[in-house]
């Protein structure tokens, strides 16, 4: 992932501290996601990687709620999902990715999945990470998540979702051009 360096990208003393508070309180309020982890060393993580905080900052102003989820010990660095209780708001109704968005001829969505999370300095979870996050709750019980495809899926056309139904989680495919109301994306970010 390329560091984020546009002046629009940047958020203000205000902006920060207004995330950082936002961040704090979800953090305290879901301890059973980030067990052993204390807020002041992921604070400190923060407050020294500012790029991410903007990455952030779009993850939560689309309704993503991000909150940590782990801590990858080789690297030092925490890592953050989207913990919505349902597909982010601000993400939905989007294909896949650029090239279903151009295959379609006539009602376009807005944008696709990967261009977006692109642009917001994310990354799409992986089937792993989304199973991984339901570890952690109950989540998407009445929307879909787009996640990251495998290249021979696509190749074919078609990509893959996940949702929580019936006390499981599924996996299922569709038309990578496909979009609906109650399906976005779910992203991860590493600081």
């Amino acid at each position: 992932m390329s560091k984020i360096n546009s002046d629009k990208e940047k958020l203000s003393l205000a902006q920060r501290e207004e995330l950082l508070r936002a961040l704090k309180t979800r953090f305290e309020k879901n301890m059973t996601r980030h067990r052993g982890r204390e807020w002041a060393n992921v604070q400190a993580k923060l407050k020294a990687n500012t790029e991410k905080l903007w990455s952030l900052n779009e993850m939560e102003r689309s309704g993503g709620e991000p909150d940590v989820v782990g801590f990858d010990k080789k690297t030092g660095e925490y890592i953050f999902f989207d913990c919505s209780a349902e597909s982010p708001k601000g993400r939905r109704s989007f294909c896949y990715d650029g090239e279903a968005l151009q295959s379609r001829k006539e009602h376009k969505p807005e944008n696709n999945a990967i261009d977006m999370a692109a642009a917001m300095g994310i990354e799409l979870l992986t089937e792993e990470q989304y199973r991984e996050l339901q570890q952690l709750g109950n989540f998407d019980a009445k929307t879909s998540s787009w996640v990251k495809t495998p290249s021979d899926i696509r190749k074919l056309g078609g990509a893959i979702f996940c949702d929580r139904r019936y006390g499981h989680v599924f996996v299922y495919h569709n038309g990578a051009e496909s979009y609906y109301a109650a399906r976005a994306f779910r992203g991860s970010l590493r600081v």
